[in-house]
């Protein structure tokens, strides 16, 4: 049985009475929709739901479909916690703990396109689509110095602008791009990756470290005690790995 949580500890995460969780849905690897239910399934509602348990309030899921909108409710006080790529861009007026599962980043092109290696991508002239905002986004922002990077919303506008033939590359989840060159005839993704994402916890910065501190053990209980293990097979999850143990402070 956990130990229970300070009260101060208690009263920064549920400010308003329940402990609310922003909600991504934009990565479905972590988090999609219930088809019968609707309601919001994953295994990041998995984390929020047992950390509200610990705190022993009630849960709140406030839903988004873009990652940037999920990030803004954390920093803007809309939502105490939520479940975010790390990234340095995100990083102002919010604390993160360390990752409890890593996710490749890929890129996926038409079968008669000439790049063949995760290198040849940044070369004047290739246009890749990306979801705006995102992990991919960011990451590449800094990272591309000559193809031209097109943002657009989420992964099925990505999809979409790579089969209209808008772009040379689509950027994304390893998974789910593997899931579309499976799905749609000439397509197909390059070797290895180009990015690892770390998918971490967040909480504003104004809770104090006390509240980051316990965040991050609980994190860092999930990972070792195998609670994210099982959620990422019992939701089906394949090609992310639980991170490894990171420090809880």
């Amino acid at each position: 049985m956990s130990t229970p949580l300070p009260a101060a500890v208690v009263s920064a995460f549920a400010r308003a009475g329940a402990l609310r969780a922003s909600i991504n849905l934009g990565n479905p690897i972590l988090a999609n929709k219930d088809p019968a239910s609707g309601e919001p399934v994953g295994v990041s509602v998995d984390l929020a739901r047992e950390f509200a348990r610990r705190l022993g309030v009630a849960i709140e899921l406030v839903v988004f479909e873009k990652a940037a909108a999920s990030v803004e409710a954390v920093r803007s006080e809309q939502a105490d916690i939520g479940f975010f790529a790390i990234d340095p861009l995100r990083s102002e007026g919010m604390q993160f703990t360390a990752p409890y599962v890593l996710i490749e980043g890929s890129y996926l092109v038409p079968t008669s396109c000439a790049l063949q290696r995760n290198e040849d991508v940044d070369r004047a002239g290739t246009r890749i689509a990306v979801g705006a905002g995102s992990a991919y986004d960011l990451f590449l922002t800094r990272e591309i110095k000559q193809a031209d990077i097109i943002r657009v919303q989420g992964a099925k506008g990505v999809m979409e602008s790579l089969n209209a033939g808008q772009v040379e590359v689509a950027a994304g989840i390893r998974q789910v791009l593997e899931a579309e060159a499976a799905g749609t005839p000439g397509l197909r993704l390059l070797p290895g990756r180009f990015m690892v994402i770390q998918q971490a916890m967040g909480t504003p910065a104004s809770r104090g470290p006390e509240a980051g501190a316990a965040l991050s053990a609980f994190v860092e209980e999930m990972k070792a005690s195998g609670f994210v293990a099982d959620a990422l097979k019992r939701h089906r999850v394949q090609g992310a790995s639980v991170a490894p143990a990171g420090h809880t402070a």
